[in-house]
């Protein structure tokens, strides 16, 4: 495989780290970190790849227009993929305007920079312009609601987002799509359905469970525990994000889904299953469940059909939920140092997203 320079947006936050990770350590890709080190972002989830040559991290905004113009004319790019983003439905509740600004006007302005830049590879290496992808990715929250139980979310589903995030990542799919269709950017967006696996920064669900059960804390249920999600392992996601940027169609959209329905309180259960084995104590983890006040708009499902990158890509995801969770929580009680410094820094498991 002929050596590519992928430039990756967010690359220090949990999905981010795991594709950087998977770059440097199962391909001969190089690559160019740009992150602006919120509180999302941790730069201790890339120690196993920092010492690569092939590696380089930059501390910038994707907002700051003249930042990410130097890092293209720098760095010199084939490959874009765009993760950085305020992610947290809960956060984007308490407080939308950083929503808007980094997922919408950061878009628009890393749009404009790979378009000055890929308008002047035209100009000067018209393979390298050819070549050229910029793969934004977004998430299955854009959809909306499923009604019912049987329905899947395609690439044909229209777009009817519940909460300022969700909306905010709409707003930044179709600038995406706009720019490719009037300036002929070649890009590509993908959208995926809940991801969870190591790193994971604790404000969500799974990680949040495991590190209060641990604790001895509540386990808080929003509601009845009866919304239902696709899960997909993010080392998984990883792999198909790549395959896309490297092998996808110009223009297309791929969902990416882990093929596993559950319900939140389901997944909460099965960790707390999962921890009497690895962890046993006296008592049930499951005596820790609480169920607590809905959260404000909170869709009821999600689940995607994953078949067309299975059918055009080949992709198909490695783990089971079973193995995916095993593997996650194994994780957790083996790298206590790192989230015992997430905790002691920007969040101790406080409850989000309360605003009406």
């Amino acid at each position: 495989m002929n050596s590519k320079t992928f430039l990756i947006t967010g690359g220090a936050g949990f999905i981010g780290s795991a594709v950087v990770r998977e770059l440097i350590q199962n391909t001969a890709h190089k690559v160019v970190n740009v992150d602006k080190l919120t509180y999302a972002g941790n730069l201790e989830s890339l120690a196993s790849v920092e010492a690569s040559e092939r590696y380089t991290f930059v501390q910038a905004d994707i907002c700051d227009a003249a930042a990410m113009q130097q890092l293209f004319a720098q760095h010199q790019p084939d490959v874009v993929m765009h993760l950085a983003a305020e992610s947290h439905v809960d956060r984007s509740i308490d407080g939308p305007a950083e929503f808007i600004q980094t997922n919408v006007v950061g878009t628009a302005v890393l749009l404009e920079a790979a378009r000055s830049y890929w308008k002047k590879l035209q100009e000067q290496d018209t393979a390298k312009a050819e070549s050229f992808r910029f793969h934004h990715i977004s998430t299955d929250e854009v959809y909306g609601d499923l009604e019912g139980t049987d329905g899947l979310f395609t690439e044909e589903t229209s777009y009817a987002p519940s909460s300022p995030y969700s909306a905010s990542k709409a707003s930044s799919d179709h600038l995406v799509r706009a720019w490719q269709r009037t300036y002929g950017l070649p890009t590509l967006v993908t959208n995926c359905s809940n991801n969870y696996g190591p790193f994971h920064f604790p404000e969500k669900l799974i990680p949040l469970m495991i590190l209060n059960a641990l604790a001895g804390k509540p386990l808080p249920v929003y509601g009845d525990g009866q919304q239902i999600r696709d899960w997909l392992y993010v080392e998984d996601h990883a792999r198909a994000l790549i395959k896309v940027a490297t092998e996808g169609q110009v223009g297309e959209t791929y969902n990416i889904g882990g093929h596993n329905e559950k319900a939140n309180l389901t997944v909460v259960e099965t960790l707390c299953d999962l921890l009497q084995d690895l962890v046993p104590k006296e008592t049930s983890y499951r005596d820790l469940i609480t169920f607590v006040t809905d959260r404000p708009g909170h869709d009821v499902r999600y689940a995607i059909d994953a078949s067309k990158i299975e059918r055009e890509l080949g992709w198909v995801p490695e783990e089971t939920f079973e193995t995916g969770l095993r593997k996650t929580v194994q994780w957790y009680l083996a790298n206590e140092t790192w989230w015992k410094r997430v905790q002691d820094g920007s969040y101790q498991g406080q409850r989000l997203g309360t605003n009406s």
